[in-house]
């Protein structure tokens, strides 16, 4: 008896540690799927010059989409590529023109003429939808698209108006205020993180239209050609943020939405400008959620 009760110790122990082991052989099967990504370096020509990336491609992936820059110099971001490539989403990510790898002449200083003049926001635009063009050829049909943070904003309105293999775009702490206006609100703001604690809306507002200009170049209005798109949206705002003025740009999100443009936004009220990469990556993780509820209604708007 003491032998047959030690006979089920032992192989109930057995079975434990076999499934045991086989769970974690599981896990780990997982784990390398999840990261079976392939990470391609590649090269394309836009406007002249070539420009270095990396596409992420995962094994399965249901959408993919072109990375476009802030005003900064902007090497090719691969920690947001790897996110949401692990997330079954294929990336294109590159050097901004003129920065890393990238031939071409980086536009500066980051406040200034030549930075967010119509003519550079053009061409960056250009150099957006030569990316998506090359990874278009690099994915199988599954929806295409842009997202961004800050100067993006004015910069992806304008590739999609220019190209309609542009599906969807995503916008991180992006202006529907003109360059000029930002820049108003920008220099009113003076980098002072408890500027709201110590101003009103209508406060901003008065200098937002009002304050004179210390640069004077082609002042460029995202809504001119957001007005053109009829493209989803989603825009992703931190209200603290003092680098553009949220309410006001909630606000013509709003008009938009009354004449039936498909824009929508998020807004976070503990956040300021840095919405793209937070502590908890809420607004990323519903970045990639939007993608993919949009991802499967163009899929079926295909069929």
């Amino acid at each position: 008896m003491r032998l047959s009760f030690l006979l089920i110790i032992s192989f109930t122990f057995s079975c434990v540690a076999t499934r045991a082991s086989m769970d974690l052989k599981l896990e780990q099967i997982i784990a390398s799927k999840k990261d079976s990504i392939d990470r391609e370096h590649v090269t394309f020509d836009s406007e002249g010059v070539k420009l270095a990336g990396t596409v992420f491609l995962p094994q399965n992936y249901f959408a993919a989409v072109v990375i476009v820059h802030g005003s900064d110099q902007v090497p090719r971001m691969t920690k947001f590529a790897n996110i949401l490539a692990r997330n079954s989403i294929a990336v294109l990510t590159y050097d901004k023109r003129g920065v890393g790898e990238s031939e071409g002449i980086y536009a500066g200083p980051e406040v200034g003429t030549n930075n967010i003049d119509t003519s550079n926001l053009i061409l960056l635009a250009n150099d957006a939808n030569a990316a998506l063009e090359f990874l278009k050829r690099q994915v199988a049909d599954v929806p295409v698209g842009l997202i961004g943070a800050s100067q993006a904003g004015w910069i992806m309105p304008i590739a999609a108006s220019q190209n309609d293999r542009v599906d969807f775009m995503v916008l991180f702490s992006s202006p529907l205020i003109s360059t000029l206006e930002q820049l108003r609100f920008q220099f009113y703001t003076d980098g002072n993180k408890e500027f709201w604690d110590t101003h009103t809306e209508a406060d901003a507002r008065y200098h937002i239209f009002n304050d004179s200009d210390r640069y004077k170049f082609v002042d460029n209005d995202p809504k001119v050609v957001l007005d053109q798109l009829s493209i989803p949206g989603l825009w992703l705002f931190g209200e603290k943020d003092i680098q553009i003025p949220v309410k006001l740009c909630i606000d013509y999100l709003n008009e938009f939405k009354v004449r039936g443009k498909s824009f929508e936004y998020v807004l976070f009220p503990s956040l300021g400008h840095n919405t793209s990469f937070t502590d908890t990556n809420v607004p990323l993780d519903i970045a990639i959620q939007w993608i993919k509820g949009k991802s499967r209604l163009l899929h079926t708007i295909d069929e």
